[in-house]
């Protein structure tokens, strides 16, 4: 069991029983857009982005990334982490069929790379150093170039990493989930790819 001292925010009731058996921690779930119609859960994790901090898991789909920056830019102050979930396509075992964009959510993602994702907010893991800032992503074509795009698509396949994700948002991404050499690995493959 992972322990964390922000509180995680997931969209639904079922994302939050599958991470209450891998993290110890407050999960406040904000009944998709309903968050946005009760000010009381809105203002409690307002309350934790201010004291403790709060980590925002949702899904990987268009609606998952509204939800989530729509609640970013409700919150003025305190911490706010991203944990993003790669793209897999599917559907939830209790679903009868997939979601509109045919993307498992959070609910669906195997335990060990959530696991993963959490490690990084742990007291061990909050030592990490943020190696990838925007001038760097520059240097590797993965921004302000002809097909930084491109490229960006590649290293999100690589990485595991939802197609919807922003540039803006990648460096602390990056930061936030892999290692430097990860992620090195990683480019060089989604350069070789991006010449073929």
């Amino acid at each position: 069991m992972i322990k964390l001292k922000q509180a995680v925010i997931v969209e639904g009731k079922y994302d939050k029983i599958k991470l209450s058996a891998l993290i110890d921690s407050v999960i406040i779930t904000t009944d998709g857009f309903g968050v946005f119609k009760n000010r009381e859960k809105l203002d409690l994790i307002r309350v934790f982005a201010k004291k403790r901090g709060i980590i925002i898991l949702t899904d990987s789909d268009s609606a998952g990334f509204l939800i989530r920056n729509r609640l970013k830019s409700k919150i003025n102050e305190g911490e706010i982490h991203d944990i993003y979930i790669p793209d897999v396509f599917g559907k939830e075992r209790r679903k009868g069929t997939p979601s509109r964009e045919n993307k498992i959510g959070v609910e669906g993602i195997d335990a060990d790379i959530l696991r993963k994702a959490f490690e990084k907010f742990t007291d061990e893991g909050n030592g990490a150093v943020s190696w990838a800032a925007r001038e760097r992503l520059f240097d590797d074509g993965l921004i302000g170039t002809e097909n930084a795009s491109v490229l960006r698509k590649k290293l999100q396949e690589e990485l595991d990493l939802p197609e919807n994700l922003s540039a803006k948002a990648l460096p602390d991404v990056l930061n936030a989930l892999f290692t430097e050499e990860e992620y090195v690995n990683a480019i060089e493959r989604a350069h070789a790819k991006s010449y073929l």
